[in-house]
């Protein structure tokens, strides 16, 4: 179950999302001009794309070419997999530079999970990459109706691990808080940077993982952020007292409350009502295999509406905390951390979720994990 640091060091990868429009292309302008784009490998889906003619040094091969910034930019045309396989592949051999970040960009109307999935589960990229942020783009002046009538922005925004506002300057401020309050109400713990014209600098969309490379070490407290879920208390069950479940205060509303599986006729079309953001925490340790058979259950017939989660376990038998990330259907393999982050040893578990709420998970959870602790007891298998 464990991973060692020199696992963690494989090399970053942040996927930039966002609708057709947002600004991707922009942004991607204005980071390869950066100094801190040297040493990365940039996937983009055509050259044309992107204006290169200013920071094109030479071609490598049809399909890749070196920046003035140090970095390399790759035209991914074909599979995914493929193109950072033979991007890996160059490397080694030294027909391209070293590089120790890759950035993808996706088409404006990709959903980033099959992405991700990619990146957790293919054979290959997972020994050689790790997923460290996922950033996306929204268009301040239209990003409301888009969240409204596209669901895939809404989808891109959810799994964020930073957003970008951008186009800041052609709205008013009352527009860009009500966009902000949208945003922060689908993604609490995602910090929101307004953009113009693509200036940001690189250090505040990367090393947003679990591993940050400044420090070499896991930072568990910045990579799962409950502090930007409000505590409400237990409203759960009086016989579990050992959960508890923070929700973001911006989805204190009646339209949030356990809408499982059912739509509603109000503002029917804001596919963000939808979405749900919550910590759930529990006091007491978990059994791995309770949290197991709690995962295969719920990947396998609710994994559409699992968007993402993230969380810290303390598990019966472990002295140290093991991580686990998911994206839908597929979890990531658990590491175990060197070390607790802080004298609160509880298991917290962040979800953000599709028409499902927490009481489902809480309580199915809760239920699997007292059935093997009465198993073990009681001696059977």
């Amino acid at each position: 179950m464990s991973l060692t640091n020199e696992q963690f060091e494989r090399i970053a990868t942040t996927v930039i999302t966002g609708f057709l429009g947002s600004g991707k292309t922009t942004l991607l302008n204005g980071l390869l001009t950066q100094d801190g784009m040297d040493k990365t490998a940039v996937l983009i889906n055509e050259f044309g794309e992107i204006g290169l003619d200013h920071l094109l040094v030479r071609e490598v091969s049809e399909d890749v070419v070196l920046l003035n910034a140090g970095c390399i930019c790759c035209s991914v045309r074909g599979d995914l997999i493929s193109g950072l396989r033979d991007l890996f592949v160059k490397r080694t051999r030294g027909e391209i530079p070293e590089f120790d970040r890759v950035t993808i960009e996706t088409t404006g109307l990709a959903d980033p999970a099959p992405i991700l999935h990619t990146l957790m589960t293919d054979p290959l990229l997972t020994t050689k990459f790790r997923l460290d942020s996922v950033v996306t783009t929204v268009d301040a002046l239209h990003g409301a109706s888009q969240l409204d009538h596209h669901p895939e922005s809404v989808k891109q925004a959810a799994v964020a691990d930073r957003i970008l506002m951008t186009k800041a300057d052609l709205t008013d401020d009352i527009t860009r808080e009500t966009l902000e309050g949208r945003l922060r109400a689908l993604n609490p713990a995602a910090p929101i940077y307004p953009v113009v014209n693509g200036d940001i600098a690189v250090s505040n969309l990367f090393n947003a993982g679990l591993y940050d490379p400044t420090t070499k070490s896991m930072d568990v407290q910045k990579w799962l952020q409950t502090e930007a879920y409000d505590q409400h208390g237990d409203d759960g069950d009086p016989a579990h007292p050992h959960n508890h479940d923070h929700h973001s205060h911006s989805h204190n509303h009646d339209h949030h409350h356990e809408h499982d599986g059912h739509d509603h006729a109000n503002d029917v079309n804001r596919h963000d009502d939808h979405i749900r953001s919550f910590c759930i925490t529990f006091d007491e340790p978990l059994h791995w295999d309770a949290f197991v058979t709690w995962a295969d259950i719920f990947t396998q017939m609710r994994g559409e509406n699992l968007l993402r989660v993230k969380g810290i376990l303390n598990l019966v038998g472990e002295d140290a905390p093991v991580a686990i990330h998911a994206v839908q259907h597929v979890f990531h393999p658990p590491a175990s951390l060197p070390a607790w982050p802080s004298d609160d040893h509880r298991s917290k578990i962040v979800f953000i979720t599709k028409d499902l709420g927490p009481q489902v998970i809480r309580e199915s959870l809760y239920h699997l994990n007292a059935a093997v602790s009465e198993t073990n007891e009681n001696g059977t298998v």
